[in-house]
């Protein structure tokens, strides 16, 4: 009787779905106007429509610990702790408009997954936010809430687009 590792089961399942896409579906979906250049003022509705259309406002969430603060005196930890949960939140609000860019690696040997490494980066402007809030959470945690209004994220995404542009021309 032929016996399959976990590992070796789970490494043919994902080989085999590695090439599969969702498709999102939309109920009677207007026609589509081709998209403009990468350098034109206003960047495609595809790619802005997906997230910014449904709401409002974005909201970037981000948390510190004042413990692991590195400094000796425990008000300074927690201004440091402050800090760190506002640029928490600054990191989460860069992944909701420019998306994060993830790069993964997997070593196989003798058809067992030896190491399996994900590394995910962010990179982007962000300007405009709102303090929504800054609070403590439980004893040792703080909170930053932070807010950007939809017309800022068009105008943050249509600057990246541009970016783009000029990159990609000889």
């Amino acid at each position: 009787m032929v016996r399959f590792q976990p590992a070796a089961v789970l490494l043919v399942a994902s080989l085999f779905l590695a090439g599969c896409e969702t498709v999102p579906q939309r109920a009677q979906a207007a026609p589509v106007a081709p998209a403009a250049p990468l350098a034109a003022e206003a960047p495609p509705a595809g790619m802005l429509a997906p997230m910014v259309e449904k709401r409002d406002t974005l909201i970037g969430t981000g948390y510190a610990v004042i413990a692991i603060q590195n400094h000796k005196l425990p008000a300074q930890q927690r201004l440091m702790a402050i800090r760190a949960s506002k640029l928490d939140a600054y990191r989460s609000l860069a992944e909701q408009v420019y998306g994060q860019y993830l790069d993964a690696s997997t070593t196989v040997a003798d058809m067992v997954v030896m190491s399996d490494n994900f590394r995910a980066r962010v990179e982007g402007v962000i300007y405009g936010a709102v303090v929504v809030s800054i609070t403590p959470v439980g004893e040792d945690t703080y909170e930053t809430t932070l807010s950007l209004d939809r017309g800022v994220v068009h105008s943050l995404r249509a600057l990246y687009l541009s970016q783009l542009g000029g990159r990609r021309t000889p």
